[in-house]
């Protein structure tokens, strides 16, 4: 299940609206749950849906929404700080030791 759409900084759309100039841009993002997908296409278009999602359009006919980007070129995307949360949750726990 796809989570609710979260509100993007809008410096992010300007900075996507600038790899749109390059021949390919690199996408890591969640797909389904916490899965990783991943696209590696030229940027065509930046939609919003009657839900008021916004989506970047690649040229292989990917669409992926863009507050689920975890990183684009190596660069840290909307959804970097979800990733880095889920990543360091287990850091929290205590591994089966009691205090």
């Amino acid at each position: 299940m796809t989570p609710s759409y979260l509100p993007v900084d809008p410096d992010f759309f300007d900075f996507f609206e600038k790899e749109k100039d390059k021949d390919s841009t690199r996408v890591v993002y969640f797909g389904e749950g916490t899965t990783l997908e991943e696209v590696n296409s030229k940027i065509i278009d930046i939609k919003k849906n009657s839900q008021n999602e916004y989506f970047i359009i690649f040229e292989n006919k990917q669409e992926v929404r863009i507050d689920r980007i975890i990183v684009y070129n190596g660069k840290p995307g909307p959804a970097f700080d979800e990733y880095d949360a889920f990543a360091n949750e287990c850091l929290s726990c205590k591994a089966g030791y009691e205090e």
